[in-house]
């Protein structure tokens, strides 16, 4: 039971790193029908981020504000110098290219994938960095038993569970939210209506990276180590995870990307860690085979 407790902690802290990559996978897919390639690395180039706020100064942000202020400060200035990062990942890669269809889009978005990838590791150098242990905040809470959480991995779920409901709170309740999906039903009619397709944009692609800078710091603070080429590994996941709940579907990437950090770490601790990849993907397959859509379904309608 102890063991069904820790992966089950480990599978939900995982999955929220999943989820929230995945939700800006899926809202760029929502709005351009373009599966954003850079994602990952914008997750990377948040941790890494995160990373230098903390050892910046020697460690400085941590003296001054504590080490779960140095968190606060690390979260913060990550996800808005990434959101930032996204806008102009936008106006560079993808607004230049927007009419000339699909395929170069996707092109550009490889190309900006490697630049980034390349371009953090000409900065921070190709080894691994390790989040200092003095900005890591300690401290755990009996649950049940003799079962322990750790405050850092409760203050993660907790966190992303709140931003994730903000996110869908936001898109499906408000009249922004509204605007947003009618863009992704129909861009066309959807400006002749008066809606700012600008806007939109501004918001998916600053609120998309944003997320996953706040997924890399928290990454990068349970798991301490973070490497340049991060991003394609948890990308990839993300990106599976998209596919499992329902591409361009919001709660479908909340819950693909909970499900598969759950099924990876369940397998991972009850059977086999040097299998769970083959395990997760194989379930995948089962369950694309039975819902080809996702769990929960394409809510985006295809014109005709």
């Amino acid at each position: 039971m102890q063991v069904l407790l820790e992966q089950l902690v480990n599978g939900l802290t995982i999955g929220t790193f999943y989820a929230l990559v995945a939700m800006g996978y899926s809202m760029v897919y929502g709005i351009m029908k373009l599966i954003n390639f850079a994602h990952g690395d914008l997750f990377t180039l948040g941790s890494y981020l995160g990373y230098t706020l903390l050892v910046i100064g020697g460690g400085w942000v941590t003296t001054t504000f504590g080490v779960w202020g140095g968190v606060v400060v690390a979260v913060l200035g990550a996800m808005l110098g990434i959101g930032i990062a996204g806008l102009l990942l936008e106006r560079v890669a993808y607004a230049p290219v927007y009419k000339a269809g699909r395929l170069p889009l996707v092109v550009s978005a490889l190309g900006a994938s490697i630049f980034i990838s390349n371009g953090i590791m000409a900065v921070w150098g190709p080894r691994f960095q390790a989040y200092p242990a003095t900005s890591i905040p300690s401290g755990s809470i009996l649950l049940f038993g003799d079962f322990r959480i750790t405050i850092l991995k409760l203050v993660t779920i907790l966190v992303a569970f709140a931003l994730m409901a903000l996110i869908y709170f936001i898109v499906e309740k408000t009249l922004f939210g509204a605007a947003v999906r009618a863009m992704a039903l129909d861009r066309e009619t959807a400006t002749l209506m008066g809606i700012d397709f600008r806007k939109i944009i501004l918001f998916v692609f600053f609120v998309g990276p944003a997320l996953g800078a706040l997924a890399g710091v928290f990454a990068g603070l349970n798991y301490t180590r973070i490497i340049f080429n991060l991003g394609w590994s948890y990308g990839l996941k993300a990106f599976t995870a998209v596919i499992l709940g329902g591409i361009g579907n919001i709660p479908g990437a909340m819950l693909g990307g909970i499900m598969l950090g759950l099924m990876e770490a369940l397998f991972e601790g009850l059977v086999s860690g040097a299998w769970k990849n083959v395990f997760v993907f194989i379930i995948l397959i089962i369950i694309l085979i039975v819902r080809p859509t996702g769990l929960i379904g394409e809510k985006i309608a295809e014109k005709v």
